[in-house]
C-alpha cells in the first residue's frame, strides 16, 4: 500500500515529505498489540474516527482512480483530436485536476492530524478527527461526482477518437498492402510487353506518402496519418485496376481503330451518293427545301479526311504505348464520324419525307390535329370551361395549323415548310399536355 500511496502522491504533485508521513496516517488502527485499550466512550469515539478514516481512504482511491483513468482519455483525444471541443476538454480536465488537488490535500492534511493509533487518545481528540475526515471524505465524493458528470460528457469526444485509433493499424496495413498489389500488378502487365510508364510515375509518386506513413502517427498526426492512409490505399487501388485492365483496353484500342476506319469508308461511299439525292431534290422541290443541304457533301469529305488523319495518329499512340492519347484521338474520331453520319442521313431522309407529303399531305395533317384535339380533351377533362393558359396555346395552335395547310396551295409548294411548321404545332401542344399533367399532379 505505501508504494502505491507514494505514487499516487507523487501523480498528484504533493511533497515528498507529506508522502513520507502518510505510512503512519494509513496504519491500520488493529496493529499494535501493546496498546492499551479503554473502554466506554472514548472506545466509541476511537472506533467512529476509524471509520471515517476508512470512508475517507476508500473516497480518496476511488477518485484517485476514476482521475488515472480519464488521464489517459484526454491523452487519446489530444493524440487524434485538435478541435476547439478537444482543447476545451484538455483545459477543463486540468480545472478539476486542481480541484482533485485540493480535496486530496485536505484529506491527506486531516489524516496527518490525527494518529488515531496513540493509546491516550482522547475522546475529543477522536471527535475531531472523524469530522475532519468526514468533511474530507465529503469533499471527495463532491469532486468525484463533478468528475464522472465530465467524465460523461466527453463520452462523444473519447468514443470519436478511439474509433479513429482502431481504424488507424488496419489503414496503414490496406494502404501498404494496396501499394504491393499495385507493384505486382504493374510488373505482370511490363512482363507482358506492355508499357505503363504513366502508371509507373502514379506509383512512384506514392513513395513518398509510404515513408511517412512507416514513420507513424507520432510523427505527423494521427488524423493525417489516417487520411494519408486512405488516400494512399485509393490511389494503389486505382494504379492496380488500370494496370489489370491494361491488356483489355490495349485491344479495345486496336478494335476501334479497325472499326473506325471500315465506318470512315463506308461514310466516303455514302457521301459519294448524295449527288443523285440532291439533284433530285433540286429537279423537284423549291430552294427552300434543299438549300441548306447543299454544303453536306463537301462537309463529309473533309471530316472524314480529318477522320482518317486522327486514325493514323491514334495507330502511332497505340504503337508507341500512349494509352491516353489514343483513346483521347480515337473519341474525335468517332465525334467527326457521328456529325458526318448525321448530315448525310439528313439528305435521303429528307427526300424521303417530301415524297411522302407531296403524295400524301393528309397523313401529317390528320397526324397534327389528333395531337391538338387529344389536347383539347385532356384540356377539358373535369371543366366546363378550358383554363386560359391552355386555351390559348392550343387555339393559336389550331391557326397555326391551319396557316401551314394553306402554304401547300400553288403550284411550287414548300413541303419542307410544311413538315417543319406541322413538327413545331405538335411540340406546342406536348408542352401544353406537360403542363397540364404537371399542375394536376401537384394538385393545382
Amino acid at each position: 500500500m505505501r508504494h502505491v500511496l507514494r505514487d499516487t502522491l507523487t501523480l498528484l504533485g504533493l511533497p515528498l515529505v507529506v508522502a513520507l508521513t502518510l505510512p503512519a496516517a494509513f496504519a491500520s488502527g488493529g496493529g499494535s498489540g501493546t496498546r492499551r485499550w479503554f473502554g466506554g466512550r472514548a472506545e466509541s469515539q476511537r472506533a467512529e474516527a476509524q471509520a471515517a478514516k476508512d470512508a475517507a481512504a476508500a473516497a480518496f482511491y476511488e477518485l484517485d482512480t476514476a482521475q488515472r483513468d480519464l488521464r489517459i482519455s484526454i491523452e487519446t483525444i489530444t493524440a487524434v483530436d485538435d478541435s476547439p471541443a478537444a482543447r476545451r476538454a484538455v483545459a477543463d480536465f486540468q480545472a478539476i485536476s486542481n480541484r482533485i488537488d485540493e480535496a486530496s490535500h485536505q484529506y491527506i492534511n486531516a489524516v496527518d492530524a490525527h494518529d488515531l493509533d496513540r493509546d491516550d487518545l482522547e475522546t475529543s481528540a477522536a471527535a475531531q478527527a472523524r469530522t475532519a475526515l468526514g468533511r474530507a471524505k465529503d469533499e471527495l465524493g463532491r469532486v468525484k461526482q463533478d468528475l464522472d458528470r465530465f467524465t460523461a460528457g466527453l463520452e462523444p469526444l473519447i468514443g470519436k477518437a478511439e474509433t479513429q485509433l482502431a481504424r488507424l493499424a488496419p489503414a496503414v496495413e490496406r494502404a501498404r498492402q494496396g501499394l504491393l498489389a499495385a507493384s505486382n500488378a504493374l510488373d505482370a502487365v511490363r512482363g507482358s510487353g506492355l508499357k505503363a510508364d504513366d502508371l509507373a510515375g502514379r506509383l512512384a509518386a506514392l513513395g513518398p506518402e509510404l515513408t511517412k506513413l512507416n514513420q507513424g502517427a507520432g510523427a505527423h498526426g494521427v488524423p493525417q496519418t489516417l487520411e494519408r492512409a486512405e488516400r494512399v490505399a485509393r490511389e494503389a487501388e486505382s494504379v492496380r485496376v488500370e494496370a489489370e485492365r491494361l491488356p483489355e483496353r490495349a485491344a479495345e484500342i486496336d478494335h476501334r481503330l479497325v472499326s473506325l476506319r471500315t465506318r470512315a469508308q463506308a461514310l466516303t461511299t455514302r457521301a459519294e451518293q448524295l449527288d443523285p439525292i440532291l439533284s433530285e431534290l433540286r429537279r423537284r422541290f423549291v430552294a427552300a427545301c434543299w438549300q441548306d443541304l447543299q454544303h453536306v457533301p463537301d462537309q463529309a469529305a473533309e471530316n472524314v479526311a480529318q477522320a482518317e488523319l486522327k486514325l493514323r495518329e491514334a495507330r502511332a499512340a497505340r504503337d508507341e504505348q500512349r494509352w491516353p492519347d489514343a483513346t483521347a484521338l480515337l473519341s474525335t474520331v468517332r465525334a467527326l464520324l457521328n456529325t458526318t453520319d448525321e448530315s448525310v442521313s439528313a439528305a435521303g431522309d429528307r427526300l424521303r419525307r417530301l415524297n411522302a407529303v407531296q403524295k400524301d399531305p393528309q397523313q401529317e395533317i390528320d397526324r397534327t390535329r389528333f395531337a391538338i384535339r387529344d389536347a383539347q380533351r385532356l384540356a377539358m377533362a373535369g371543366r366546363h370551361t378550358p383554363d386560359p393558359h391552355h386555351a390559348r396555346p392550343l387555339d393559336d395552335a389550331v391557326a397555326r395549323l391551319e396557316r401551314a395547310i394553306g402554304t401547300l396551295e400553288g403550284r411550287h409548294p414548300d413541303y419542307w415548310h410544311f413538315l417543319t411548321e406541322t413538327e413545331a404545332v405538335r411540340q406546342s401542344v406536348a408542352r401544353v399536355v406537360n403542363q397540364i399533367r404537371e399542375e394536376r399532379g401537384s394538385g393545382h
